[in-house]
This record gives C-alpha cells, structure tokens and sequence, in this order.
C-alpha cells in the first residue's frame, strides 16, 4: 500500500510504527491502549481510537473477519437483552438508535462485530463499555471499513 493512500486527518487516526513481524493487512486490538491498530505495510499502522469490552466481557486470542456490512441491522444479543429488557428486539439499518453505526465488520468468534456507533455512545470511545464488541468513531469504522478484506486477521491483546 503506498503511503500517500494513508489518512491526512490525524485528529482521530495517527500513524504509527508497529512490530514489524505483523503483516500487513492485519488487525490489532489493545484492550490496554483502547486502540486498533490496521497494518498498512511492514512496521507501520494506522491508529484508531475504540471502546472495548467492559469487565467480565473481555476476550484475546486470534480470530479473523468474517463478514463486511453496510448500515448492519442489530438484534441484541441474549445478553445484552437480559441485562436491558427494554431494548427493541430489532433495530433496522440506518436509525440513529441503531448502535452497530454505519458499517460493521463481524468476527469469526461469535456474536462479536467491529463497528460503528450511534451519537449518544460516541463519548463511550476510549473506554471499557461493551458487550464484547469493538465499537469505533463511524467515521474512523467507514475508513477501516473500505480497507479491510473479508478473512482479514484480528488479534486482540489485553
């Protein structure tokens, strides 16, 4: 990937050096750091601010995408269910209440999705808030969105 097709906005997404021994085209997810990190060539990445799950929800290992949506409808899982009864039991694609945003990358391990938000959660990136899932800026989810293929790796740290 050439270096110029990177984002000039570093207000929400910076460029960073990363290990070089992750290949590109990879995803990491520091629970730690509140950051996924996309692997755009040997040692470098972009840098984006998410939320991540909260205590008792947390998972690591290695899983990878499974799926590319565009404004997903969301059914809340029996969990998430459980704890909000008043919830919808469907959200369709495109309402402003609809908390998977405007795109949504599902993972290979379950009912787990990096995604997008609505208004009212924006203030929940850069914590420890969901339910499992990665949740990001819809902007900064629209721009991994258009880089990322399906069967892309996702590793996630603590």
């Amino acid at each position: 990937m050439a270096l110029t097709a990177l984002p000039q906005n570093a207000a929400a997404r910076n460029i960073v050096s990363i290990s070089p021994s992750v290949a590109p085209g990879t995803i990491v997810i520091s629970a730690g750091q509140r950051r996924l990190f996309y692997v755009v060539d040997t040692g470098v990445a972009i840098s984006y601010p998410v939320a991540v799950p909260k205590r008792g929800k947390e998972w690591s290992g290695e899983t990878s995408v499974a799926g590319k949506y565009v404004n997903p409808d969301w059914v809340p899982p029996a969990v998430v269910k459980a704890d909000h009864p008043e919830l919808p039991n469907f959200i369709p694609g495109g309402s402003p209440r609809n908390p998977m945003g405007v795109r949504a990358l599902t993972l290979s391990n379950g009912e787990v999705a990096i995604h997008g938000t609505t208004h009212k959660m924006r203030a929940s990136i850069g914590t420890a808030a969901s339910y499992g899932c990665i949740r990001m800026l819809n902007e900064d989810v629209s721009d991994l969105y258009e880089r990322v293929s399906v069967g892309a790796p996702v590793m996630m740290t603590r």
